[in-house]
């Protein structure tokens, strides 16, 4: 008997090793959706992409000053193929309406004044707003009824939406100013910042889920102060357990989103855009479906086989 079975077990196909590249959930919807927010009188529209199947963990994405929902898009439709449902918010005050129509080079001062304590307040308040509403129609006739799995929450931003995201997964700030979200379990900041005030070791020290932050070699802010060495104080400053940080070499700003941004000056490289793709999805699969393939393939050799040889990858 011991023979048949060691013959029949030769006979069955290897499994496949662990792709964060793969699409195991090739087909998803698009639905534009607004959570309104009657305790604020303000609207927060949303794109949400969704499995055609399944009940899917979730993601939500906060843009960059001046983005929208709509940016992102090759975030968007690369997690839902992979079976997430994908959530990108878009902030008003802080959104594309503030250029959007003026002459070019109008638009700058209201960026600028956008950057505001008031905004950042508003956002992390969004956040909030919108979990409590993806959990009511969870619940109700819409086209998330019974589609989401919202045990398993992680939070993604670039720039001014990494800001976000690190103010609602573990950040600390003066006087106690804002309260992780116990719904996120872990987090994506795409260009993250320091703080302002203080140092960065005190604002991370109390992290305490999973994080992967990502920047570039030349990434530093269109609007605004921080350098690209000062986006690596926030890795450093991050206490171990779970850890990620990936330094794409070469990469401005804008390698994060899907077009170049006024004033870049290196030539965008196609690569970095598959480097994001693969180690967002391996640190999803592993943080929000507990994937232990996933786990292996970042704490292993996995990462280096979707990078360049001048990129950098660390793990704490």
């Amino acid at each position: 008997m011991s023979v048949l079975l060691v013959a029949l077990s030769a006979q069955l196909p290897s499994p496949r090793p662990y792709d964060p590249m793969a699409a195991s959930a090739a087909a998803f919807a698009t639905h534009d959706l607004v959570v309104r927010d009657d305790k604020r009188g303000r609207e927060i529209p949303i794109l949400v992409y969704l499995p055609a199947a399944g009940r899917a963990p979730v993601v939500l994405f906060s843009h960059g000053l001046g983005g929208s929902r709509d940016m992102g898009r090759y975030l968007g439709e690369h997690w839902a193929r992979r079976g997430y449902a994908a959530v990108f918010l878009q902030h008003p005050g802080s959104d594309a309406d503030l250029w959007r129509g003026k002459p070019p080079g109008r638009g700058r001062p209201a960026l600028v004044s956008a950057a505001s304590v008031e905004n950042f307040v508003a956002r992390i308040q969004d956040v909030g707003a919108v979990l409590d509403q993806l959990e009511r129609w969870q619940q109700s006739e819409s086209p998330l009824r019974g589609r989401l799995d919202l045990n398993h929450v992680g939070m993604a931003g670039h720039s001014f939406g990494a800001i976000t995201t690190q103010a609602v997964s573990g950040q600390r700030f003066p006087l106690g100013a804002f309260a992780p979200d116990a719904r996120v379990k872990a987090a994506l900041p795409m260009s993250p910042s320091p703080p302002q005030r203080g140092s960065a070791g005190t604002a991370f020290s109390r992290v305490r889920i999973p994080w992967l932050v990502m920047t570039g070699t030349l990434d530093s802010s269109p609007i605004g102060d921080t350098s690209a060495a000062a986006r690596r104080e926030v890795f450093a400053a991050l206490p171990p357990g779970f850890k990620y940080e990936l330094v794409l070499d070469g990469a401005e700003h804008s390698a994060f989103t899907d077009r170049a941004l006024p004033g870049d000056r290196a030539p965008r490289n196609p690569n970095h855009h598959r480097a994001i793709l693969a180690l967002s999805t391996a640190f999803w699969d592993a943080y929000l479906r507990q994937d232990a393939a996933a786990r292996k393939w970042l704490d292993g050799s996995g990462p280096r086989s979707v990078l360049q040889p001048r990129d950098s990858w660390r793990m704490k």
